[in-house]
């Protein structure tokens, strides 16, 4: 039985954190709660018999609950994107008003986009367009029934929603596990917050995800965060937290000296 990986390529995703991720994360837990769910690494790791995962992408929490509920609909879809992907067809698919469409049908376009788009990434202009041009691959992975199938199979019973971070875990309660991977603090004064939805996050929401962090803790809740290595990082969290530096290697950005190793923290 194929064992479920992320079904797809995230900026940020964790599949190379993952042990160091697992080896600070509890033995046993209650619910696991996992806000910025993104390609869902730690959770297809941890596949806990209980779960919240959410996120502020509407499309993205599309795509799992289709897969939750709708594995096969899905697959049959991204079949067809399958056969019939050359750049004309990407771009055709690309400018679809998908969020008119059904779940399952944004769920099929989202991964095809995933799996053919440069480098994977997933970006939006201020109207919610998806504006990714085609990647140069020779012969994508766009549709992987079996790994489909297993993350279906993991994701069943799991809460699905499209929340904030606060909202998602406002139910969590002692011995219990939460697990923020939000959009990074940039590492340069040019840098920009990570934006994948129309909306961005803020300097004013990382200080509050902070609070939210704290606040949890404080009532039994096992916490756990990763975020750039900064400054700034570093002085949101000297207080109550404990930071640990590990170098991870990042694939997915829209720059090649973004790629490779780099350095950020994992909070507790």
């Amino acid at each position: 039985m194929t064992t479920a990986r992320p079904f797809l390529k995230w900026a940020g995703s964790k599949r190379a954190s993952v042990p160091e991720l697992l080896s600070r994360a509890p033995k046993t837990f209650g619910t696991y709660y996992e806000p910025f769910v993104g390609a869902g690494a730690l959770f297809f790791a941890l596949q806990p018999e209980r779960a919240v995962i959410a996120d502020a992408n509407h499309r993205l929490m599309c795509t799992y609950a289709a897969l939750a509920g709708e594995p096969e609909k899905v697959i049959m879809l991204l079949r067809k994107h399958d056969f019939n992907h050359i750049d004309d067809y990407y771009y055709k698919a690309r400018d679809v008003d998908i969020d008119t469409r059904s779940t399952s049908e944004i769920a099929a376009w989202f991964i095809y986009l995933n799996k053919t788009c440069f480098n994977g990434l997933y970006r939006v202009n201020k109207s919610g367009k998806f504006n990714v041009p085609i990647g140069s691959y020779k012969n994508p992975m766009i549709c992987d029934e079996e790994n489909l199938r297993a993350c279906s199979a993991a994701l069943a019973g799991v809460t699905i929603r499209r929340s904030d971070f606060e909202e998602t875990v406002a139910a969590a309660k002692e011995g219990d596990l939460a697990y923020f991977d939000p959009p990074y603090v940039p590492v340069t004064k040019t840098a920009d917050f990570a934006s994948y939805t129309a909306d961005g996050f803020t300097y004013k929401d990382q200080v509050r995800l902070r609070d939210c962090a704290l606040a949890l803790k404080r009532r039994g809740v096992h916490v756990m965060l990763s975020n750039s290595a900064t400054l700034l990082v570093e002085s949101l969290y000297d207080e109550h937290f404990t930071l640990d530096r590990v170098e991870c290697r990042r694939n997915v950005n829209s720059k090649a000296g973004g790629r490779g190793p780099v350095g950020e923290y994992i909070i507790t």
